[in-house]
């Protein structure tokens, strides 16, 4: 065998072992995932729709999630992106703080402190 098979060889088994560790680490994620999908979780769809999980038919494999008091809506159970858990208090004011601290892409260059500059029609 020469040295370009060899090295051929090797990327190809390294390719291989990337492919079976993120299968792997996929998996334990999603059996996370669905350990805390359980009525009464605050979910989030994968098409940014928030509810609580009311039921799971697996089934059929439906989720009912409520909206507000009273709406239901019935989803695919594959839709259910992840699960809303209370944030820390202080890593939100640190996302408002980053927030305000944006540069602001819509503001006017007009001052609307200023008064608005009268035009003289010229007479002619």
């Amino acid at each position: 065998m020469d040295a370009l098979t060899i090295v051929m060889l090797g990327i190809l088994a390294l390719l291989i072992f990337f492919m079976f560790r993120n299968s792997r680490k996929r998996r334990q994620e999603m059996e996370k995932l669905q350990e805390k999908m359980v009525p009464g979780a605050e979910v989030m769809t994968n098409f940014g729709l928030f509810g609580t999980l009311v039921e799971i038919d697996e089934v059929n494999n439906v989720a009912t999630l409520e909206l507000s008091p009273g709406s239901t809506v019935r989803v695919h159970r594959q839709t259910l992106a992840r699960v809303i858990e209370d944030e820390p208090l202080d890593e939100v004011e640190g996302d408002v703080a980053a927030v305000d601290e944006a540069p602001r892409l819509n503001e006017s260059s007009v001052d609307p402190e200023q008064p608005a500059k009268k035009t003289k029609k010229s007479d002619s």
